[in-house]
């Protein structure tokens, strides 16, 4: 008796199982269904890398940047760009240097 995943994997997985003497079965994926896969797939190694620590948080934050990395290269979004919006957004909206939290406003929200 087998485990359902349909889940986005590394390349290597599927050998990974076969060598460990398991069975697995894998479907290749259209550019629209990969992409959406790699969405979910951001998500989940986000929420990994929340609950990691030490040796453990560098591997799932190592995760995390191979996620963003297939995303951009599927859209055909070059780092230089990412980098670009990044600075951008810093100099407009700041950092997360300063720890700041907002707790509250008497306005309507306009995040």
């Amino acid at each position: 008796m087998g485990k359902e995943y349909h889940k986005l994997v590394r390349d290597r997985i599927p050998e990974i199982i076969r060598k460990s003497g398991s069975e697995c079965e894998v479907a290749v994926l259209s550019d629209a269904e990969y992409r959406q896969a790699l969405r979910l797939k951001l998500i989940e190694e986000a929420g990994e890398a929340a609950v990691a620590n030490g040796e453990d948080l560098v591997a799932e934050l190592a995760d995390l940047y191979e996620v963003i990395d297939a995303l951009m290269a599927s859209y055909g979004i070059a780092g230089d760009e990412v980098l670009n919006a990044q600075a951008k957004r810093r100099e407009t909206r700041g950092a997360f240097a300063e720890k700041i939290m907002l707790l509250r406003t008497s306005l309507i929200p306009f995040l």
